[in-house]
């Protein structure tokens, strides 16, 4: 929400056989979430997308059906510009002390097998049911039947990967980049160093929250004994979108949310904003992303106080139509002079802020209650960028101090991951030109 993005709101080439059944249309891919009650588009959840390079058919990775593949290979990781699915399952993960740099690059290899296989729909390795019934199977199963559902995987690096206490734990930090910083305190912050940082980290998006959470069970599951999973989040209805062409979701606050977000074809904004460039830090680094991670917790009983006045002047739109103050319809261009100057559009608009845009991709949550009877519940926020220092940073910063919307939200959680750029054929790896 902070960074709302007013910058609102964030195969295998040679495709193995689909195991049988694998396309059919379950009652889960049909109605996702018990109770959501939300048709996820039967007719088409049985096709599945060709296995094109993201990077050689944009416009087909960007028009994958609910059901179908978007495509693991690619310049850039999908789950960055990819259009936004709606159910999320991101995990973060400590390597163990007793690993090695040889065991971490076996991981990192044996993890980008298995996530090739399930984005495409496949099982893990000889599957869930393996010949020897003596054998323990090299998939979990419960996915099986389920189609890709669109699921993507997208991994990222953290700071303590390179250094931890002062030790270059892998070898690797020279080739740490100046971008990767350590996030500041922000004004308000409550950390929850339990739900905070990691040395890697895999976001799994899909239609289906099934094969979202089967992706990240598989790669814990693999890195038994390697890695461990420090901490992670359900999230589901995205509250970002990079397909402008569609309707603009809302969050749980009631607004609409990510009215100016960075389309997944808008080049141009996604090269100056979105990926690293050459020469703007470490080669392993050109042509990926900048991951910030926020949990934030809405304080939804004193909002649901609120008046739709204060609610209103708060975000400095119109709760129905999502108009800016002043303007008839959402997209209409903001007069910010026309809202309350300490207003979430106000402040954190692009035109606020020389320009600033990070691409959002976050996700409601509600995670119970907090044992006092109030909803733990709230946004996801995840964010990429180009710099976290020229982007994120200042922006929050702007936002911390005087944002209207902090009397309504408190953030509880925070991580920052270097996303190296995609995996570009079969035999290649996560990480590879980092590890060398």
């Amino acid at each position: 929400m902070d960074a709302e993005n007013e910058q609102q709101n964030g195969t295998p080439a040679a495709a193995a056989t689909a195991t049988p059944g694998r396309a059919a249309v379950s009652r889960r891919a049909v109605i996702g979430w018990a109770g959501a009650g939300v048709a996820l588009g039967a007719a088409a959840a049985g096709s599945v997308a060709a296995a094109v390079r993201q990077d050689d058919d944009p416009a087909r990775a960007a028009n994958a059906v609910v059901g179908g593949e978007v495509p693991f290979y690619g310049e850039h990781q999908a789950g960055i510009s990819t259009p936004v699915q709606d159910r999320l399952h991101f995990a973060a993960f400590d390597v163990s002390e007793k690993a090695t740099r040889d065991s971490l690059v076996k991981l990192l290899k044996e993890w980008t097998r298995a996530a090739a296989a399930m984005t495409g729909g496949r099982e893990v390795g000889t599957g869930a049911v393996p010949a020897s019934a003596e054998a323990p199977p090299d998939d979990t199963g419960e996915a099986l039947g389920l189609p890709a559902s669109r699921l993507t995987l997208t991994i990222g690096f953290g700071p303590s990967l390179f250094e931890k206490d002062g030790i270059d734990r892998f070898g690797l930090k020279a080739q740490r980049p100046d971008a990767l910083i350590e996030l500041p305190t922000f004004k308000g912050d409550k950390l929850d160093p339990l739900r905070s940082g990691g040395d890697l980290c895999v976001q799994a998006c899909a239609d289906d929250p099934q094969v979202a959470v089967h992706a990240i069970r598989n790669l814990a599951r693999i890195g038994m004994g390697t890695v461990n999973i420090r901490w992670s989040q359900l999230g589901f209805g995205k509250t970002s979108s990079t397909t402008p062409d569609e309707q603009t979701p809302r969050n749980l606050m009631g607004f609409k949310d990510g009215t100016h977000n960075i389309a997944g074809t808008d080049t141009a904004n996604l090269s100056e904003h979105v990926w690293a460039a050459p020469g703007d830090g470490p080669e392993w680094m050109t042509g990926g992303s900048y991951l910030v991670a926020r949990r934030i917790r809405m304080h939804i009983e004193t909002w649901d106080r609120a008046s739709l006045k204060d609610q209103e002047d708060t975000f400095g739109r119109t709760k129905g139509e999502g108009a800016p103050y002043g303007r008839a319809k959402e997209h209409d261009a903001p007069d910010l002079k026309a809202m309350p100057a300490t207003s979430h559009v106000a402040l954190a608009h692009p035109d606020a802020n020389n320009g600033l845009m990070i691409l959002r991709r976050g996700f409601s949550f509600t995670d119970g209650t907090d044992g006092l009877g109030r909803l733990d519940a709230g946004l996801f926020f995840l964010a990429y960028q180009r710099d976290t220092r020229k982007a994120f940073v200042p922006l929050q910063q702007r936002l911390a101090a005087s944002d209207k919307l902090n009397e309504y939200i408190q953030h509880v959680g925070s991580a920052h991951f270097a996303c190296p750029a995609g995996v570009r054929k079969p035999g290649e790896w996560w990480g590879q030109a980092l590890f060398g």
